[in-house]
């Protein structure tokens, strides 16, 4: 009997294809807008949460910040050092490693070709720590950082702007009014959200301090890589009581350091993202209440139009359930062929949308909003149908053979 009534349902709706089409078309553009909108934030989510899989989830950066307000002001010198650093990893049973950073932005200069890029400080662990390693060449050496030699690292970015050769080990470049031998190039990382990742040129955090003195020295930042994903919070108690006490700081007075952790970043970012995702598909899904209220017109309609027919069917024995559901499966229907078609018309529009905004990472379409649009356009199928099914249903089989 159900394929019976999905035969007929199907039969009426192509027999008024273009009724059909402009009533399910409040759907389909409800469905495609939400599964768009969704595809093009998720997509710039996804790739995100990439970035941070790729820092490592068990990673904490530490930085000198100076709190807002007057207990910030009353604090003094803000300083960071890699002694506090050092003294984390000693004393912190969480944090199994760290590394220093201390970044500037220079002029660097080949030949006749410049630009300025931030120079970053570090030691030779940051590859390790940063899962991000050397494509060609060596990364320091403990050698470089304690002689505090004039070499340097590549972003993959600065071989093409600055006209380097392919092969750029050995060459010189001058950063700032110093000159560097070129020992790497960092693989590439590529662009997200207009930031280049590979436009950066790294020296021995020896150099650095050595170039921009003991007041750089006391403005770091560093990195730490905890035993594991699970022990971050702990660790993360832990690295603020030990500077704490570094930094003599009394119980009322607030940290002159800002602690984040890789899993805070992503669940900032996911809670951002996901709020975005909703309000936006929430407002776009009115147009599926618009396209519900369009199926539950048609259908009236179709309901005055077929009186005869609902007559000759209740004459030859069927009940007001076998009318009911013909039209309920016949209203369902036309919208889950709105729906179907808004679907694939969504996907569509989220990756050709992705593809023509600049620097947009790209699309990304979760299960869980094919599901959710596909299971709306029936629930609205089934909900807008149900009236018109049931006024069908009520029709008395007399007044129906004798309605012209």
């Amino acid at each position: 009997m159900f394929l019976e009534n999905l035969i007929l349902a199907l039969k009426s709706l192509w027999a008024n294809k273009m009724r059909s089409f402009l009533t399910a078309l409040g759907i389909i553009i409800g469905v495609s807008a939400v599964i768009g909108v969704v595809s093009i934030i998720q997509g710039l989510s996804q790739v995100f949460s990439t970035e941070i899989a790729n820092l490592g989830a068990n990673s904490v950066i530490v930085e000198p910040r100076r709190p807002a307000g007057k207990e910030g002001e009353k604090l003094g010198r803000v300083e960071l050092t890699w002694e506090d650093g050092q003294a984390v990893v000693r004393n912190s049973p969480s944090v199994e490693a760290g590394t220093p950073y201390l970044q500037r932005f220079e002029r660097v200069k080949f030949g006749e070709e410049s630009a300025q890029y931030p120079v970053v400080g570090t030691t030779p662990v940051f590859q390790d720590l940063r899962n991000y390693y050397v494509q060609d060449g060596r990364f320091f050496s403990e050698i470089d950082d304690r002689e505090r030699l004039n070499v340097c690292v590549l972003g993959h970015g600065v071989l093409k702007d600055l006209k380097l050769p392919e092969n750029p080990m050995g060459q010189e470049i001058r950063v700032g009014g110093s000159a560097y031998r070129i020992i790497g190039v960092m693989e590439p990382k590529g662009q997200f959200l207009g930031q280049d990742f590979d436009k950066f040129v790294m020296i021995p955090f020896g150099t650095a301090v050595g170039v921009y003195g003991d007041d750089a020295a006391r403005q770091v930042g560093f990195l730490l890589r905890v035993r594991s994903a699970e022990l971050v919070e702990r660790a993360t108690h832990e690295i603020e009581d030990i500077l704490r006490i570094r930094h003599h700081l009394r119980p009322e007075q607030p940290n002159d350091f800002e602690i984040v952790s890789q899993n805070q970043i992503q669940k900032a970012f996911e809670r951002v993202s996901n709020g975005v995702t909703y309000v936006v598909a929430g407002i776009v899904s009115i147009a599926l209440l618009v396209g519900g209220i369009g199926i539950m017109n048609i259908m009236l309609v179709s309901v005055t139009e077929r009186t005869r027919e609902i007559g000759v069917r209740k004459a030859v024995g069927a009940r007001r359930v076998n009318i009911l559901t013909q039209f309920i499966i016949e209203a369902v229907t036309l919208a889950l062929i709105g729906g179907l078609v808004g679907i694939l018309m969504g996907i569509g529009v989220g990756f050709l949308a992705a593809s023509l905004i600049p620097n947009w990472p790209g699309a990304y379409v979760p299960i869980w909003a094919v599901v959710l649009s596909f299971g709306f356009s029936s629930a609205v199928g089934l909900f807008f149908g149900i009236y018109p099914a049931a006024k069908a249903a009520r029709l008395d089989p007399i007044e129906s053979l004798r309605y012209e």
